[in-house]
């Protein structure tokens, strides 16, 4: 196998060559603290529905009303996802990390203060924007320590962090908000991202594959080949980004990941209230059904590699080992919520429950390693930001527009049958597209690249 040449670490920063035992033991004591940064990241996203009934009972909100808290999180979450995209070459993952992590423990502060709906918004529409690069940015610094063909287990376990975050968080916040009121969960996470933001900054380090920083002259040190990159290119491999993000492999990847984050947004913002309010449970089963489905997340994302690998040894081109597979767990998760609300057996119903809130989670790592195989390497953080930014769009929409259904209908059961029917036929309509449009080899033959030959994905750099 080729060797890549050596990148000059950064300035202050020890980075081993990445052939040696220092360099795996540190490749994966990173992949440990992105896993914990994205733990973090979705117990974030996840505190304000666990205390959704406590906050709407006690501000006297309405369905619209919280919505519209839930909803505003994503008012720069796209923005920012966008632009840290773009800034990434210029800045070291280091920093960038570091700088999310600080932003996460100042935005829990407003509510802290003041218990108000301005204070809730403040720190939601704070948070959104700290938190919009967290997916792309922290995959980007991933792919910094393993190359391609690596890529598998540690992406897996990167996205596993939601499921993770969920885990844990639903039983853990759940417990706090009853204990001790919903805002000692606010306070907690504070000084939970505090504290890894400081390790993160002793610890953490650009690795040695992909794009360096731009130099203080202002322009790109000189970048060194990846071993293995996913695409080559005959001149200096940056193409137009309107080409790369027109193809149908890229195309399908963010549709995919709409309809996935259309799924994941009800979770969040409103399966808690869903759980309390319509199935009658009380928080700590409801924490303990929020915890199940976050942990057949896991074992599905976990499970992801091992199938992708199996379908490349015998030969199964990507279209149908990562893109179909996006296609299928969106479609399928789609179905299962729209058959929510018309199902009245209880195990059946929690069932689809399951299925509609955590098949979808297989889009996310699949999306990413779709995505790379079409994009040069020195444009990969910019165009992930693009992708990740249009994929989760659904949590700007879906939140609110589930409280609007159900202040609108005539009973609260009806307002879920309409949002639940909602939302599978978005997911469906996604799922469908994504299973069509995914040719990662033929896009790459398009654009003038030339796609590395499927690799096992599941081993660490060595």
């Amino acid at each position: 196998m080729s060797q890549s040449r050596p990148i000059p670490p950064l300035k202050g920063a020890r980075v081993p060559p990445p052939d040696d035992t220092g360099g795996r033991r540190r490749a994966w004591l990173i992949a440990a603290l992105i896993v914990t940064f994205m733990l973090i990241n979705y117990a974030d996203k996840a505190v304000l529905g666990l205390a959704a009934v406590p906050i709407m009972d006690e501000l006297h909100l309405s369905n619209s009303a919280y919505g519209l808290i839930a909803s505003s999180f994503a008012v720069l979450f796209s923005l920012s996802g966008f632009l840290a995209g773009f800034v990434s070459p210029r800045i070291s993952s280091r920093v960038m990390l570091f700088a999310m992590a600080v932003l996460w423990a100042l935005a829990q502060v407003p509510v802290l203060l003041v218990a108000s709906v301005p204070a809730l918004v403040a720190g939601r529409v704070l948070l959104g924007a700290a938190e919009g690069p967290a997916t792309p940015m922290s995959m980007h610094a991933l792919y910094k320590w393993f190359p391609e063909g690596r890529r598998g287990l540690p992406s897996a376990l990167q996205i596993s962090g939601a499921a993770l975050g969920t885990l844990i968080a639903a039983p853990v916040l759940t417990g706090l908000i009853t204990g001790f009121g919903w805002r000692s969960a606010f306070a907690a996470l504070a000084a939970t991202s505090l504290v890894w933001s400081l390790v993160w900054w002793k610890l953490g380090h650009d690795g040695p594959y992909g794009h360096q920083p731009v130099s203080k002259r202002g322009s790109l040190r000189e970048p060194a080949p990846e071993q293995g990159a996913g695409v080559q290119s005959a001149e200096d491999g940056r193409l137009p980004y309107c080409r790369l993000l027109t193809t149908g492999t890229m195309l399908g990847s963010m549709v995919g990941a709409f309809g996935g984050s259309w799924a994941n947004a009800l979770s969040q913002a409103w399966l808690p209230a869903f759980l309390r309010t319509e199935l009658g449970m009380a928080p700590g089963r409801a924490a303990t059904v929020i915890s199940i489905v976050a942990g057949l997340g896991f074992v599905l994302l976990l499970a992801v590699s091992p199938v992708v690998d199996a379908l490349n040894r015998r030969g199964v081109s990507m279209r149908w080992s990562s893109g179909a597979l996006q296609g299928i767990a969106v479609t399928v998760a789609g179905l299962a919520m729209a058959a929510i609300p018309l199902v009245d057996a209880r195990g059946a119903l929690l069932a689809l429950v399951a299925v509609a809130f955590s098949v979808f989670a297989l889009v996310f790592p699949l999306h990413y390693v779709t995505a790379a195989t079409v994009v040069p390497p020195s444009q990969r953080g910019a165009v992930f930001g693009i992708v990740a930014g249009t994929g989760t769009l659904p949590i700007l929409i879906a939140p609110y527009l589930t409280g609007h259904l159900l202040d609108a209908a005539v009973s609260r059961s009806a307002g879920y049958l309409h949002a639940f029917l909602v939302s599978g036929a978005v997911m469906l309509v996604c799922g469908l597209f994504a299973l069509v449009t995914i040719r990662p080899e033929r896009d790459a033959r398009r654009l003038g690249l030339t796609p590395a030959a499927p690799a096992p994905t599941d081993t660490p750099a060595h």
